[in-house]
């Protein structure tokens, strides 16, 4: 069953806005969290826990907005896929 392409376009737009959302979560709770470390710890950067996990989850959310292929464990893509190497064997 392929999806539609509004069903497609809403499901990469919607990824894009979780991204951003995420992503100005991320700046401004980690800006504070540095300040209270900087204010209550300077000896120890623990803020640097919460930046680098977080952060990972941050690249997955980027990596699935811009850089990953739609579905690409579906039977569509699959199909597709085969149609492109079909062509390119007809050449």
């Amino acid at each position: 069953m392929s999806d539609s392409l509004r069903e497609r376009a809403e499901r990469r737009v919607d990824r894009k806005i979780k991204f951003y959302r995420n992503l100005k979560a991320y700046v401004i709770v980690n800006a504070v969290l540095a300040i209270i470390n900087w204010l209550c710890t300077p000896e120890f950067w623990w803020v640097m826990f919460p930046v680098f996990f977080w952060g990972i989850g941050v690249l997955v959310d980027f990596l699935k907005a811009y850089i990953l292929v739609d579905n690409w464990d579906s039977e569509d893509f699959r199909e597709r896929k085969i149609e492109e190497e079909m062509m390119k064997l007809r050449n």
